[in-house]
């Protein structure tokens, strides 16, 4: 008997069927043959890309550089595109489909200026970024969270009035268009981790005026403010995270007097206090974050060595506790929070 291929399913009332990802040909002498690895790497899924950044010396050149790697694999990253404009303390949310990086501060007019623009990128698909809208004001250092309908992007440092602030905005990731009021934070926060279930945005710690142990969350799907979640194993801030599901990790961070190398667990849909997970293989703070439903990816950074970035990305895995490994290099040392974001997060079920 000859192989054949299904090309699609058809149910009997002639609505369309569901798809398994990953299979294309059957044999008539072995059978079905199923696809293998876990769901979220099949049919082309599971890439990460981080965006933007700066590298030293510090606050004289802005990245518009955008890497990629392949969450299940180990090896160092390649070129995704550039964005529109070098810029940092930029961050992402992102769906099985797009990823949006939003505000950061950028080199606009060959000075470094905070910025409300927000662009995006086609994730299965390498190149340059697109408008997508404007933020309510320009803003850095946004705490972001997103499952595969909406993105939402807390607090930040904002100008003109340059402060750390409380306002959550949201967007729908498929469309473009400016963002709109969420709700507030339980207090002003920037430069925290975001964590995302999906239902749930997760929003811990922050970095200005003084680092927090706060955790927050919020109903992706509704409007409303942030309630209290638990406390971080110490308050700290200019980290990143990442998340399946059902657990939520914090990378590094400051902890006001150290750079740190603690990594934080919570589980999302429960509320409480983070617990210990392990440890990174370097330590740093204003890193970026990327996952999947397996593993968490935290990359590039401020080293505390001579204030220096680092090219190292280094993955955990997410249903284990226990200290990172390293995945492999960034194609150039970075840092200053730039934006991390996959299409396979925990966001996305």
């Amino acid at each position: 008997m000859s192989d054949f291929r299904i090309d699609k399913i058809t149910n009997r009332d002639g609505s369309a069927g569901t798809q398994i990802a990953g299979i294309s040909t059957f044999s008539g002498t072995s059978g079905m043959q199923l696809p293998v690895g876990p769901t979220e790497y099949r049919g082309g899924r599971g890439r990460a890309v981080f965006a933007g950044g700066s590298q030293q010396p510090a606050g004289t050149q802005w990245h518009s550089t955008m890497d990629k790697v392949e969450i299940a694999t180990t090896g160092n990253a390649t070129d995704f595109g550039d964005m529109d404009q070098g810029r940092y303390y930029n961050r992402a949310v992102s769906s099985s489909t797009r990823g949006v990086i939003a505000g950061g501060t950028g080199d606009i007019t060959g000075s470094p200026a905070m910025t409300a623009n927000m662009q995006y990128v086609i994730i299965s698909s390498e190149g340059g970024s697109n408008d997508f809208g404007e933020l309510d004001m320009a803003r850095n250092g946004l705490i972001p969270a997103s499952n595969n309908t909406r993105g939402l992007l807390a607090g930040g440092y904002v100008t003109p009035t340059n402060i750390r602030d409380n306002v959550i905005k949201f967007i729908t990731i498929a469309t473009t268009g400016d963002a709109s009021d969420f709700g507030n934070l339980t207090q002003p926060q920037d430069q925290g981790a975001g964590i995302n279930s999906p239902t749930r945005g997760v929003f811990a710690g922050s970095n200005n005026p003084s680092k927090i142990n706060t955790i927050s969350f919020v109903t992706i799907s509704t409007l409303g403010d942030g309630q209290d979640f638990g406390n971080l194993t110490a308050a700290k801030g200019a980290l990143p995270g990442a998340s399946s599901s059902t657990r939520g990790l914090t990378f590094g961070g400051n902890d006001g007097s150290n750079f740190i190398n603690n990594i934080d667990l919570i589980t999302i849909p429960t509320l409480g206090n983070a617990t210990d997970f392990g440890d990174l293989v370097a330590i740093n703070a204003e890193s970026t974050a990327a996952s999947s439903q397996v593993r968490g990816l935290c990359a590039g950074g401020e080293t505390p060595t001579g204030g220096g970035w680092t090219n190292v990305i280094q993955y955990v895995t997410i249903a284990t506790a226990g200290n990172a490994t390293d995945f492999g290099d960034m194609t150039v040392a970075r840092g200053n929070d730039l934006g991390g974001f996959s299409d396979v997060h925990g966001g996305l079920g």
